[in-house]
């Protein structure tokens, strides 16, 4: 497996992690679609902010940039799906802890050869 997709599946358990800590735990939110929440808030956050952001504007940009799109899509999917419910604490909390999640995996990337972005 490539430096990218290690990368990439450390990222994904990141975001598990803490979706599961705040969107599971406090709004208590099934496994299941924390799990899909997880998956489109990778893809998303890798998409956006580490292809897009983190090259333009740098590190902090892009963890800030990253977190607020957490909640966004945590808040679209909780629009989308009767099943998924979150809250302005919990979105809040979330962005704050993926803020801190990615800038430290930003640093990562940044730092290594091997992982593109």
């Amino acid at each position: 497996m490539s430096a990218t997709g290690q990368a990439l599946i450390w990222k994904f358990l990141m975001t598990f992690a803490i979706a599961l800590f705040t969107l599971a735990l406090f709004d208590s939110n099934s496994w299941s679609l924390v799990l899909v929440y997880a998956i489109l808030a990778t893809v998303g956050n890798y998409l956006i902010g580490d292809l897009m952001i983190l090259p333009a504007a740098g590190n902090l940009i892009a963890s800030i940039s990253d977190g607020v799109l957490a909640a966004l899509i945590a808040y679209l999917f909780d629009i989308a799906t009767t099943a998924f419910r979150s809250t302005f604490g919990t979105l809040a909390a979330l962005a704050v802890l993926i803020a801190i999640g990615e800038y430290f995996f930003h640093g990562y990337i940044q730092k290594s050869e091997k992982v593109a972005p």
